[in-house]
């Protein structure tokens, strides 16, 4: 299947449709649009970018580009890993940066409306006022809360709360025919068929493009207390975690961390943790009602830390020493990779399968003279591995790091996990999809993929191969 080129009367139709100041060709706005945040991301310009206003407007670009055959990748803050709002084929790149309103915050039911454009940091800030919380927390607080939707994305709260799929009530979406489907609502209970809306969360803007969404809220917990516990030995740091979730104790968050990894950040940050001479460490935030229940927890996984090795137990309970704690592990990505020569295997394994995780990545890191640095959500499994250039070669980079990169995804499915935790797929991890499905799933999903985008104009390349490179 060829696509049809962006030509002058093309653009015309999308300023008729979008307004012209909504239609951007110049070359430097081009380039802004050509990648996402991945590391050795590629850079892939399009050859319009329009950022529409309304979910009519979308309806009426994505029915004008279905009948002339023009491909479009939706993109929300350009903050993905994947290379996944990267335009392979050029054409429209579909910025949902000014569907940004936040519509409703229904204190009574709990719930929040808003357009795919808005703001994580600033969804959370708004609700927060009202002594709500919106539970997703991803590293990246500019993503937007339709990039969240598309990737099911997880973050640090992951292992008390799940990914973003657990907070979507309603969608509303426009298929690449440029019809509109309202999915789910304000109920939190529906059974009516097939759902569809779940189909859709984690679909990379391949099947459709998610224009608002419904998503619930919680009551903003009263009190946090952190835990920084230093090991001086990476096994016994992983079997802490193993032990924390086997005693059925929930911390709100719970990340693995390297000492490598601290000190590029306390160098990166000029900002200095409250330990950083051991050899790896867990990061633990507990939330609850009154001290005595936070101090009760935190006693007992201090236990565990200590059963286990812990080479002391830091409970920080000062707001600003927290805050900058959690500040500085949100960084981690930025301080690795945006200073570094560095890849990143976004694997999930059992919880319990992490000490052997980390002991087979230490194996590959000696195996192929390649160092690597990890750091994670240890609480679901999901831990991020960085192959670091360092000193090598471009030659020598570029031979060991594929071979690295096939190493880490299989050893995290033999151990029963997948190759994709909470970034998605992509195009960077479409050639790994077959490790953790099996081929009648992935004819499913092409199938499903025909069925909701019949001309393949929605993203394509990303997840699955593009029909034209099928043949």
């Amino acid at each position: 299947m060829e696509y049809d080129r962006v030509t002058e009367d093309i653009i015309a139709r999308l300023k008729q449709i979008a307004g012209a100041e909504n239609v951007l060709t110049d070359e430097e706005s081009l380039r802004g649009y050509s990648s996402d945040e991945a590391p050795l991301g590629l850079r892939v310009p399009p050859e319009v970018v329009v950022k529409p206003e309304s979910t009519e407007q979308v309806s009426g670009l994505l029915a004008f580009a279905n009948e002339r055959r023009i491909p479009v990748t939706p993109r929300g803050r350009g903050t993905g890993l994947c290379n996944g709002a990267v335009p392979l084929y050029g054409g429209i790149v579909l910025s949902l940066e000014r569907m940004n309103r936040i519509i409703e915050v229904d204190e009574e039911n709990l719930m929040a409306v808003v357009e795919a454009g808005v703001i994580l940091a600033d969804l959370k800030a708004e609700v927060e006022k009202r002594g709500l919380f919106y539970p997703g927390d991803p590293g990246e607080k500019k993503a937007s809360i339709g990039g969240n939707v598309n990737t099911n994305a997880g973050g640090m709260n992951g292992v008390k709360y799940g990914n973003t799929r657990r907070y979507v009530l309603g969608l509303e979406a426009v298929l690449a025919s440029g019809k509109t489907l309202q999915l789910g609502g304000k109920t939190l209970k529906r059974s009516a068929g097939y759902d569809l809306m779940q189909l859709l969360i984690g679909s990379e803007g391949t099947l459709a493009v998610v224009t608002k969404v419904i998503v619930r809220l919680l009551k903003l917990p009263e009190i946090f207390t952190t835990l920084y516990v230093p090991f001086n030995d990476l096994h016994d740091a992983a079997r802490c975690v193993s032990e924390i979730l086997r005693r059925r104790m929930t911390p709100t968050a719970m990340e693995f961390v390297e000492k490598d990894v601290i000190i590029e950040a306390e160098r990166h940050f000029g900002k200095t943790m409250p330990h950083h001479g051991a050899e790896a460490y867990l990061i633990l935030r507990l939330e609850g009602e009154t001290g005595e229940d936070l101090r009760r927890e935190a006693e007992r996984i201090s236990q565990v830390c200590r059963r286990n090795n812990a080479v002391e137990v830091l409970i920080e309970e000062t707001k600003e020493r927290q805050e900058s704690i959690w500040e500085v592990r949100g960084q981690f990505y930025e301080a690795i990779v945006k200073s570094k020569v560095a890849q990143i295997a976004d694997a999930a394994v059992p919880p319990s399968q992490i000490p052997e995780y980390v002991k087979r990545i230490k194996e590959i890191s000696q195996e192929y003279g390649v160092r690597i640095l990890n750091y994670g959500h240890a609480g679901d499994g999901n831990i991020h591995v960085h192959p670091m250039k360092d000193d090598m070669s471009d030659a020598e980079w570029e031979k060991k790091l594929p071979k690295v990169m096939d190493c880490l995804y299989t050893e995290a499915v033999r151990l029963g996990g997948t190759v994709s935790g909470e970034h998605g797929i992509g195009l960077t991890k479409r050639r790994y999809l077959p490790l953790s499905v099996d081929e009648e799933q992935i004819r499913l999903m092409r199938e499903v993929k025909r069925l909701f985008d019949p001309n393949d104009i929605l993203n394509p390349g990303k997840i699955l191969y593009a029909a034209q490179e099928e043949g």
